[in-house]
């Protein structure tokens, strides 16, 4: 199991965030984030949401922590990538 899991430097909804993602699949991404209590609308296409009270939990429980652009580079090299939604006009 290899998950992964950025610092806490995304702002939104006055909070700080970290994204959480997996190297091999979904399903297994969903599995951690079920055995550390995020719940399903965290996930936001290809990651986890994770706030920055939530870090410590993710890191005790096995997730590695690494840096942003690493975490997008492993996500990208697995083929689990997901492109960014567009708003519609």
């Amino acid at each position: 199991m290899t998950v992964y899991i950025d610092p806490p430097n995304w702002p939104g909804h006055g909070r700080m965030w970290s994204h959480m993602v997996s190297d091999v699949s979904y399903d297994e991404l969903h599995a951690f984030a079920a055995r550390i209590g995020a719940p399903p609308r965290a996930f936001d296409g290809d990651h986890y949401d994770v706030p920055s009270e939530r870090y410590a939990d993710a890191v005790a429980a096995g997730a590695i922590e690494v840096g942003s652009k690493e975490l997008v580079r492993r996500l990208t090299e697995s083929g689990l990538r997901r492109p960014k939604r567009r708003a519609t006009p």
